[in-house]
């Protein structure tokens, strides 16, 4: 169904780094100093948190306004201006999100990353975002492998997108091929090919609005086993954002972390999971009218 749009996204982003190349005066980056500050631009990028993690607008698919007020101090972000009507069964309009690692060859500082997927001894995050009750859109991860430790480019390996929740009917990329529980969680899996990379979607069974502590390692080695990451290849960057079709005002990034750990041993990182912890989740009815549990419960999962 959207078979082409990741490969749009792609062109799309080789020029986005030919405009800030030629210093494109639409592109605005924030300094690290101020502590709040609004970026209607379409690619403005804004350091946050001491440069730990950096902000992008990202609206590659799309002339209509975004405006975002974000403050680079505690990390937190908001969409105040948008309403984008693109059509659902194609590419979204935009992609705003904060990322950790290097994001085309845009590196944040201490990151941690890129670590060769053999060797990761964990991977945590906890992320709460605040949803409005209209509009079509995802609220995703998006985790980037190559097969080396650093490119400029597109990422050849794998690319692997964690669904919090969606609206509007918006579907991964590919066909829905299984449906699996791990990190404490049910998730539907979602898999598909691009010209040079691999595409896989873990979405969230029942929709939820925050993740606190989520043992992305688990999925990642979910992915190991069923052939869709290389564990010689590296992971180079975490994103989390929101992917918006329409709408897309009151989308809001309230906080957001991301560590990874490399393995000391150097015989990979395979079994660091010490002791068993509880993952919460805060949960919300979709539109797809699937079952939800009710707010605030404790899931049990693995805590890295």
């Amino acid at each position: 169904m959207l078979s082409s749009w990741r490969r749009l996204r792609t062109a799309a982003r080789a020029g986005t780094m030919a405009a800030l190349l030629l210093g494109a005066l639409m592109v605005v980056t924030q300094p690290a100093s101020a502590s709040t500050a609004t970026d209607c631009t379409p690619y403005g990028t804004t350091s946050l948190q001491g440069g730990e993690y950096t902000y992008q607008q990202n609206e590659w698919n799309s002339s209509d306004p975004q405006c975002v007020s974000i403050d680079n101090g505690s990390g937190a972000w908001s969409v105040t201006q948008a309403n984008f009507n693109t059509a659902t069964n194609g590419a979204p309009a935009t992609y705003p999100s904060v990322y950790k690692g290097c994001h085309w060859g845009a590196c944040t500082a201490g990151s941690g990353l890129p670590v060769q997927v053999s060797q990761l001894a964990s991977a945590t995050s906890s992320w709460s975002t605040t949803q409005p009750a209209s509009g079509a859109y995802d609220v995703a991860y998006d985790l980037w492998f190559n097969s080396t430790p650093t490119t400029d480019g597109q990422p050849d390996g794998t690319e692997v997108m964690i669904w919090l929740n969606h609206r509007g009917g918006v579907q991964p990329f590919g066909s829905r091929t299984a449906t699996a529980n791990v990190a404490g969680h049910g998730w539907d899996v979602w898999t598909g090919q691009q010209t040079s990379w691999k595409i896989i979607s873990y979405v969230l069974q029942g929709g939820g609005t925050s993740f606190g502590n989520l043992d992305v390692k688990a999925l990642i080695d979910d992915a190991v086993a069923r052939g869709s990451i290389n564990s010689a290849h590296y992971l180079i960057d975490a994103e989390a954002g929101f992917e918006i079709w329409q709408g897309g005002q009151g989308l809001a990034s309230n906080s957001f972390s991301f560590n990874a750990t490399k393995s000391s041993g150097g015989g990979g990182g395979g079994g660091g999971n010490p002791g068993t912890g509880a993952v919460k989740v805060q949960y919300k009815n979709n539109d797809n009218n699937d079952s939800s549990p009710t707010d605030n419960q404790i899931k049990p999962g693995l805590r890295v």
